[in-house]
């Protein structure tokens, strides 16, 4: 319950890399680039400032359409946990910023998406079932119209 949670704008950085893990759980990751713009008085007008970078993971039927769905550069807004790592590396401290995402979509104020729905995939019968017979009709009636 104490976990951070953060909702983020900005552009897809690199390619959505998908990944299973040994015990079969899908899981995607992709970099997510965040510009903070600011008026400059002096030139009125938006200028950049810093870009900050996160690492976005992703889990299960998300990952999937992730994968599927974003692209490098276009706009999205990512909501998740946010989790700092620290770690030493040639004897350098790195910290880094991630995402656990719970949710991820294309960002509509800046542009047009189209939504389509996965369905969850169905077993198939082992045989095909018969027709099943029409109804009866019973004596002096006329069938339905069909």
């Amino acid at each position: 319950m104490n976990e951070t949670l953060v909702t983020v704008v900005g552009n897809v950085a690199t390619e959505p890399d998908y990944r299973e893990a040994a015990n079969g759980s899908p899981s995607s990751r992709f970099r997510l680039a965040v510009t903070v713009r600011r008026w400059d008085r002096s030139k009125e007008e938006w200028a950049d400032a810093y870009t900050s970078f996160y690492t976005v993971w992703a889990w299960r039927a998300l990952a999937a359409n992730v994968v599927e769905s974003l692209d490098v550069g276009e706009p999205v807004v990512v909501q998740g946990k946010l989790r700092i790592r620290e770690e030493e590396r040639e004897g350098k401290r790195w910290l880094s910023a991630e995402i656990d995402a719970v949710s991820v979509g294309h960002d509509l104020s800046r542009g047009t998406s189209v939504f389509r729905r996965v369905s969850p995939a169905r077993a198939l019968p082992a045989e095909p079932s018969p027709p099943s017979p029409p109804p009866a009709v019973p004596a002096g009636a006329e069938p339905p119209p069909f």
